[in-house]
């Protein structure tokens, strides 16, 4: 298994952008939003056990996941969430060990964005923390999404707070100026974490 980075974040802290220019140095990304994406896409095995667990009406049209309507199951009871994260965390689990496993990088970075949150991650050399300001959260996520503040603040408050994901972070990257700062801090992580994979 290659030297991993676990790579976290509230909503809107600018996870992504950090992860993207990780990618651009060399590092081998798994990003486990993207790999529940494609396990409920249509067709997929993980959609028949989700909609046998909440009914036909979390399945669109399309039958994948109508992830809109997951999301507001979700968001409003802890016992689905739950339930949901029974079936999807095991499948992605073995899918982020599948791919570190076939890496030939330098090093991996999975990001998480419950990483803090769900314990159940400990392929983790080190932790990544991006971080901004709460309010800086609420209006990348109001801007990118055309959420409502209210809905923003919403899922927020399903996630760990800012002092919590701090708490469990190696290193963190502050994401509160521009590309440039964030591509100085990116590259001083980066050669950190290619001696320690040595």
């Amino acid at each position: 298994m290659p030297f991993t980075v676990g790579l976290t974040g509230g909503i809107g802290s600018g996870k992504s952008t950090v992860s993207d220019l990780f990618a651009a140095l060399g590092a081998e990304i798994i990003d486990t939003d993207e790999i529940a994406r494609a396990l409920t896409a249509s067709g997929q095995p993980a959609v028949s056990k989700i909609a046998q667990e909440f009914g036909p009406e979390v399945v669109g049209g399309d039958g994948a996941l109508d992830r809109g309507r997951m999301r507001e199951l979700a968001f409003s009871d802890t016992n689905v969430r739950e339930r949901l994260q029974n079936i999807l965390h095991p499948l992605i689990r073995a899918e982020v060990q599948r791919r570190l496993a076939a890496t030939d990088a330098p090093y991996a970075i999975v990001v998480v964005p419950l990483l803090v949150e769900s314990r159940g991650y400990k392929f983790a050399n080190r932790i990544l923390v991006v971080d901004c300001s709460e309010e800086q959260q609420v209006e990348r996520v109001t801007r990118r999404n055309g959420l409502a503040r209210s809905q923003v603040e919403a899922i927020m408050a399903t996630q760990v707070s800012r002092n919590e994901r701090l708490a469990a972070a190696d290193d963190v990257i502050r994401n509160e100026g521009d590309v440039a700062e964030l591509h100085a801090k990116v590259k001083e992580l980066h050669q950190k974490y290619l001696a320690l994979a040595l």
